[in-house]
């Protein structure tokens, strides 16, 4: 995470708890979390859970933990930076995390919704955009 990370962070206060619990988990995404592993994975994301990619290609749960798994094998992923982060509640007790993640060549937006239910966080639902013309890391 970038250090502007909680100076960027937009969030109502009544959302600032979520928020900094989503913060930590979201970068199961990038391979560069604690728990990016598959038992955990498959805690966290839910069994719907799907995925556009920056593509524009639309992805499964499955063919997300295969692309985690490669990612764990990638040094650089643990770079990754993000900053920006954005939250809003969607639903009873749905919220769409949004943020920016820097990496190698390339800058995207990102968002995911996340549910909390009594067994724990789960996400839903992920996206990623290609920001066109910014400047790579």
């Amino acid at each position: 995470m970038k250090a502007s990370d909680q100076a960027s962070s937009a969030a109502p206060p009544t959302l600032q708890p979520v928020l900094q619990e989503l913060q930590r988990l979201e970068p199961l995404f990038h391979a560069a979390h604690p728990d990016a592993t598959t038992p955990d994975f498959e805690q966290l994301v839910a069994p719907e859970f799907w995925e556009i990619g920056a593509s524009g290609n639309r992805y499964s749960r499955a063919f997300a933990l295969k692309v985690l798994t490669e990612r764990g094998e990638q040094p650089d992923a643990a770079t990754w930076q993000t900053d920006g982060y954005g939250i809003a509640e969607v639903g009873a007790d749905h919220y769409l995390l949004t943020y920016t993640l820097y990496q190698p060549g390339r800058v995207t937006r990102r968002s995911s919704i996340w549910r909390r239910s009594p067994s724990g966080w789960q996400v839903i639902y992920h996206q990623g955009t290609v920001v066109q013309g910014a400047p790579a890391t």
